[in-house]
């Protein structure tokens, strides 16, 4: 999968590009600082042109709308630290997607696209950032950076990780988190791809390790993926199905109908317990369908990185 050639598609990303001028526009309109001050890595607000300063950075849209003269401020870049955290265990690759694509994506293929268009607008803002890998093991760790040499490298991470044939059968989610949260020394904006699916550990030692992330003052996110269709809705066809588990080999065999509201409602309380722990723990909760954009994910981290700046 060719990630730049795939983000040029997402129509979404193609419209979040014109954030920050839109931001701007905010200025012209009201002329009072915008509510978005910070997201720009430049722009900060207006001010009244004073005779003998440099007309640089006059804003001469504005003087065709208002006659006055107003100057534009800068602000210093901002250096948010933003770490991505990727679950890439054979679950993450589930369903089965023989040529990925915008419009036919797995759980690791909308993982590895999310993370890709975050790192673009992390890079238009001048922000650093850095990634981890983790399944079985803490296969990938590289610290938060703002250079192109370290984009490209990530990019080409993510690429290889979405065309992995053989993931790893085991999910060590507990372990790689107190590694990686060792890791993380400066205080960043943590976000977590992950399907929650894990094997041999209680969902209380997975929160412990959650807590460990945000010992250094760290804000975590975790984007929980899904596919809603068939994981959380079990919309199959109603013929006999063998149902296996990728990670533990398991299977059963069943008419998807005989179960189909017992499945939903035990789901439904998972996900109730699963948003109460994070508020408990003060982890921001977000649940994606992979089957919808990525409105939810860039939406979340526009409001996050407002919040953590």
């Amino acid at each position: 999968m060719n990630l730049q050639s795939e983000l040029n598609k997402a129509s979404l990303f193609q419209n979040l590009e014109l954030l920050a001028n839109q931001v701007v526009e905010g200025f012209i309109s009201g002329i009072h600082k915008s509510p978005f001050h910070g997201f720009s890595a430049e722009f900060a607000e207006h001010k009244i042109y004073n005779n003998g300063e440099s007309t640089k950075h006059i804003d001469w849209k504005l003087f065709a709308k208002t006659d006055k003269l107003y100057t534009k401020r800068y602000e210093e870049e901002t250096n948010l630290r933003c770490h991505m955290i990727l679950d890439s265990s054979a679950s993450m690759y589930y369903p089965e997607v023989k040529n990925l694509g915008i419009e036919n994506l797995n759980k690791i293929g909308f993982g590895v696209l999310a993370i890709a268009a975050l790192m673009n607008v992390l890079k238009r803002q001048r922000d650093a950032v850095g990634l981890s890998v983790y399944s079985g093991a803490y296969d990938y760790f590289s610290p938060e950076k703002g250079s192109e040499r370290h984009h490209q490298m990530l990019l080409a991470k993510l690429g290889a990780i979405s065309l992995e044939t053989k993931p790893a059968q085991q999910t060590e989610t507990y372990t790689c988190l107190h590694l990686i949260a060792e890791k993380i020394k400066r205080r960043s904006l943590i976000f977590l791809f992950t399907d929650m699916f894990q094997t041999e550990t209680a969902d209380e030692k997975l929160f412990e390790a959650l807590r460990h992330l945000k010992y250094n003052k760290h804000e975590v996110v975790l984007f929980h993926l899904l596919d809603k269709e068939t994981e959380v809705h079990f919309d199959f066809e109603n013929t006999p199905k063998r149902f296996l588990d990728v990670e533990t080999g398991e299977h059963i065999d069943l008419y998807s109908d005989s179960i189909k509201e017992a499945y939903e409602n035990s789901v439904a309380r998972y996900f109730e317990d699963l948003k109460l722990k994070c508020a408990q723990y003060h982890i921001k909760y977000v649940g994606v369908d992979i089957r919808g954009n990525f409105s939810t994910v860039l939406n979340t981290f526009m409001t996050e990185r407002q919040k953590f700046l």
